[in-house]
């Protein structure tokens, strides 16, 4: 028999195999076709069943029906076996043209995978939040060129002082460089889709080890501040404090645009106002360690899945992951503007650079000093 004979593509073969199998003396002969699966494994295949394009499932295409079979045999759809530990997450479809795909749908076993799976309501919030922090950045932006062009601002007293030691200006732009670059590592592992030129598993590396250069250099700053009682000026002191909060806000909002001075008297003790304390307070005792956690358990989902499993998951800890690193991108925007609101636009950034900052001189009544 030839190959084209050998298919059971029409009811007449298929009644013509059963008629002559019936005359062998089989009972109620008939088909039953089964597709068999098996588990798809990082750094464990090898030969026909590995492949280094980590696209063919990390990617929105990789939601699309697999052909398994260019016709059905009698017509029977066949049923899905899994392994013992497989979860066969999909469906079987039978094409118009008689052809068999397979729907993938890892959703249904809880499966999250980077790149193809993401949150939608997650991303819309921040990316809502992200363009929201632009857009207010913008419109303040514009209201002090306006007002700057109208009515020149009186360039006030300064003093030469210095504010920041090496160390400081080293983890700071350390920090703020990592935290860049794993936003934009971290979107091409989110995006594929959008960022298809990259190289995932590049970029998943560089992620890793971005990841490790911010965890070891927020440990060492953290040491930093504790033994030199620099942490102080993250805390804010509850005496006082929504007093001097509001005489900042009003600063921001209405002062500045009048070119009066900053409300509060920066020193080298005291580097930072009653609305960058609470910032930074939430930012490196909430957000920075939330996504320190969350990260470490993504990474080793692997490894210790028992453990991510107790905090939900990818399905949650990706999420989560994405939601923090929408409020870094937000905070980052705010931050770099905000260092525009010194004596002069580049005052502040200056100072990061070569530690040395001209700082207003309050040498006026009512001036506020926060209390170190």
């Amino acid at each position: 028999l030839s190959a084209t004979e050998l298919r059971l593509d029409s009811d007449a073969k298929t009644a013509a195999v059963a008629e002559r199998l019936a005359g062998l003396g089989l009972a109620n002969p008939r088909i039953e076709a089964e597709v068999q699966s098996y588990s798809v494994n990082h750094n464990v295949a090898r030969g026909e069943w590995a492949t280094r394009d980590c696209q063919s499932c990390h990617h929105d295409e990789a939601a699309t029906p697999l052909q398994l079979a260019g016709y059905m045999p009698g017509g029977v759809v066949p049923a899905m076996v899994g392994g013992a530990n497989i979860a066969a997450s999909g469906t079987i479809q039978p094409g118009a043209d008689g052809t068999l795909f397979f729907q993938p749908e890892p959703e249904q076993a809880g499966v999250y995978i980077f790149g193809r799976d993401r949150v939608s309501w997650v991303d819309w919030l921040g990316l809502a939040t992200f363009l929201g922090v632009l857009a207010l950045v913008t419109v303040h932006a514009g209201l002090r060129l306006y007002v700057a062009w109208r009515r020149p601002r009186h360039e006030p007293e300064t003093q030469r002082v210095y504010m920041y030691d090496a160390y400081e200006r080293f983890w700071h732009w350390l920090q703020t460089i990592a935290i860049i670059l794993l936003l934009f590592t971290g979107l091409v592992i989110h995006r594929p889709d959008m960022l298809g030129m990259f190289n995932f598993r590049n970029i998943v590396w560089v992620h890793n080890m971005l990841a490790l250069i911010l965890l070891l250099n927020a440990a060492l700053a953290l040491f930093y501040h504790l033994t030199s009682g620099a942490i102080q000026q993250f805390i804010p002191r509850p005496y006082g404090f929504f007093d001097r909060a509001i005489l900042q806000t009003k600063f921001y909002l209405y002062s500045i645009f009048k070119g009066e001075p900053h409300p509060m008297e920066k020193t080298r003790s005291q580097k930072l106002n009653p609305l960058q304390q609470v910032t930074y307070f939430g930012l490196l005792n909430v957000l920075l360690p939330l996504q320190i956690v969350t990260g470490a358990l993504m990474w080793g989902v692997q490894q210790w899945p028992q453990v991510a499993a107790m905090a939900g998951g990818l399905p949650v800890l990706a999420p989560l992951h994405t939601l923090v690193a929408w409020l870094f991108a937000s905070f980052i925007v705010a931050h770099v503007y905000l260092t525009t609101t010194g004596p002069t636009v580049l005052t502040d950034i200056k100072a990061m650079v070569t530690g040395w900052e001209d700082v207003e001189v309050h040498a006026y009544p009512g001036a506020q000093t926060e209390q170190a």
